[in-house]
């Protein structure tokens, strides 16, 4: 056991020692900056309000941050979390007890189903219900079917675990409207979903208005050290500050967090867009590479990526993957794939592609040099 844990801590330093110094990425990964590296860019993003006082329980900047949250999304208010399990969990035990219903109905594939340890059931008291079990985002004649009344649908969007899935608006809307026809409040675990707005063509408050609560992550697109925020009506916010608190969240101080959080929404959110269009252009060219290689079987999911980030399936084991994107970064200085995983039948294997900043230089030939380099590698 503790051999095991030993070789996987030193392969965990090999794979950041070899992505912080490679020449160049589709990304950078959140395993690779440096204490140091994370403080200088906290000092810098504070440079305009060094005088200002520190928060104390969620004031001060950290009150900024979400007015200007709900200010983005249209939405009345917006409370800060220091994790967005936690918002969600406050956000479904606020919706059960004002519909006195305690049922959620969500994909299986979800945030809270797979990556909560049970806090619906376990902490919330909450049950859940399937919309559906297939590897995609629901349908409105599903959610109009299922069997059992439900207080809260929630919708991930994207749906991470099905290839970063969303649907379109018009079959959003109709989810939306299939919720209400059910007396059900309408959820967005959306902690993407600051990237959606060029597959759906709207702007960030009308997404976001179909919901009557949505959740946005700080870190997960926006590059921020931590947190979350939940919005919604200013009567559900002021409702979640208190199970917040109850919660544990209610921090003593939270400024740095909300600083990082409001330099990404400064220099991250304006360049998503870019990012998704750069991400059509690499899964283009990766889905050429493949064929042109002979590869026996690959799948890009989904074909054209709906927000920046997508799936790349190969017909290898997950470990032989991994060491070649390894290889081909000490020895070329080119970050292509990082760790893969075993994923559906024996002998397949999965990776999630995340194209940023880093990535918006790379050109088709580019794509296809490294992955003529991966490849050779296997």
């Amino acid at each position: 056991m503790i051999s095991g844990m030993t070789d996987d801590l030193e392969r965990k330093k090999r794979l950041v020692a070899a992505w912080r110094g490679a020449e160049r990425a589709l990304s950078r990964s959140l395993l690779e900056p440096t204490v140091g590296e994370l403080l200088a860019e906290l000092t810098a993003a504070a440079d305009e309000g060094q005088d200002e006082p520190a928060d104390l329980y969620g004031d001060g900047v950290v009150t900024r941050l979400e007015r200007r949250v709900a200010e983005l999304l249209g939405m009345e208010d917006a409370a800060f979390f220091p994790s967005g399990t936690m918002a969600q969990q406050v956000a479904l035990r606020c919706w059960a007890g004002r519909t006195g219903n305690p049922v959620v109905a969500l994909h299986p594939m979800s945030h809270p189903e797979r990556w909560e340890g049970g806090a619906v059931s376990l902490v919330s008291g909450l049950r859940t219900a399937a919309v559906t079990d297939e590897p995609r985002q629901p349908t409105a004649s599903e959610v109009r079917e299922l069997a059992e009344p439900f207080g809260t649908l929630m919708l991930e969007l994207p749906l991470r675990d099905a290839g970063f899935l969303l649907p379109s608006w018009e079959e959003l809307e109709e989810l939306v409207e299939a919720g209400r026809e059910r007396d059900a409040v309408i959820h967005f675990d959306g902690a993407r979903l600051w990237e959606s707005t060029r597959w759906f063509g709207r702007g960030l408050p009308e997404i976001a208005g179909l919901a009557d609560s949505v959740y946005v992550s700080l870190y997960k697109s926006l590059g921020g050290i931590s947190g979350a925020c939940l919005a919604g009506p200013a009567t559900l916010i002021a409702e979640a500050r208190v199970w917040r608190h109850r919660y544990g969240g209610q921090v003593f101080r939270q400024f740095p967090q909300a600083l990082s959080g409001l330099a990404g929404l400064e220099r991250e959110l304006p360049m998503l867009p870019s990012y998704v269009a750069q991400a059509g252009v690499v899964a283009e060219a990766l889905r050429s590479a493949f064929a042109a290689a002979g590869v026996p079987w690959f799948r890009i999911n989904p074909e054209v990526p709906h927000t920046h980030q997508f799936q790349v399936w190969l017909p290898y084991e997950a470990e032989r993957l991994t060491e070649a994107g390894l290889r081909q970064a000490e020895e070329t200085g080119t970050v292509l794939f990082r760790r893969w995983h075993p994923q559906g039948p024996a002998g397949l294997a999965m990776t999630e592609l995340e194209v940023t900043r880093p990535g918006l230089s790379w050109t088709p030939d580019d794509v296809t040099e490294a992955t003529k380099a991966f490849l050779a590698r296997l």
